[in-house]
């Protein structure tokens, strides 16, 4: 079976999707890229019973190569990300996540970027975009997704939900969570008050600063 690993991964990040709240049903969907080749999640299933072998793999051009299922609807969103997005440190893009978290999607809603709350804005950029409202699954969600990006891990989609990339399965779905996160913070502060917001060069520093973060 092609990719398995990676359709393993694919399987069990789905499923942590729901169990973490950032889906809800069979909403959102998960890529890997090895080379040429992307494993998705397929529409319409439920991915308590997804198993590896349901996981279709496509070339980058969006070609077939294995599985009897559909892809995800929003494979627009995942090629073009592929190809055309640019990690800010020239990384290798191989893992995308798009949920339909909550206080995300209601951020969505109300701003352009994602209010500087907290420093961990900074895991995403310098800040965080939100595109315009498209309709899922078209090419026009694609573009203005890719707008939105430009210098950026992730973004917030205009009344939909968020797209983050890594290197990886985790690196991509540690940034979702971190945007959410943020999201509900501010939520919650603003439900109460007028947040204290952090200015833009302290989230550059802190942007400068994580590119050291961790173990290496």
């Amino acid at each position: 079976m092609l990719l398995a690993e990676h359709r393993e991964a694919v399987c069990a990040y789905a499923r942590r999707m729901v169990a973490d709240g950032l889906v809800v049903g069979t909403s959102g969907n998960i890529s890997v890229r090895e080379g040429d080749l992307v494993a998705v999640t397929p529409t319409g299933v439920d991915y308590e019973s997804l198993r590896p072998e349901d996981i279709p793999v496509l070339r980058l051009d969006g070609t077939p190569v294995e599985g009897d299922l559909k892809p995800t609807s929003e494979m627009p969103m995942h090629l073009a990300i592929y190809r055309d997005a640019k990690d800010p440190d020239g990384a290798d893009i191989n893992a995308v996540v798009h949920t339909h978290s909550t206080h995300a999607v209601a951020v969505s809603t109300v701003v352009d970027e994602v209010p500087p709350v907290h420093y961990m804005v900074a895991a995403i950029g310098p800040s965080v975009r939100v595109a315009p409202y498209a309709t899922y699954g078209t090419q026009e969600l694609a573009d203005v997704m890719l707008t939105a990006l430009d210098g950026r891990r992730g973004c917030l989609l205009g009344n939909h939900g968020t797209v983050t990339y890594g290197t990886d399965l985790a690196a991509a779905y540690s940034r979702a969570q971190q945007l959410e996160w943020v999201c509900q913070v501010w939520l919650m502060a603003r439900s109460v008050g007028s947040p204290r917001l952090l200015p833009r060069a302290e989230i550059g520093h802190v942007v400068e600063r994580l590119r050291g973060y961790g173990q290496k």
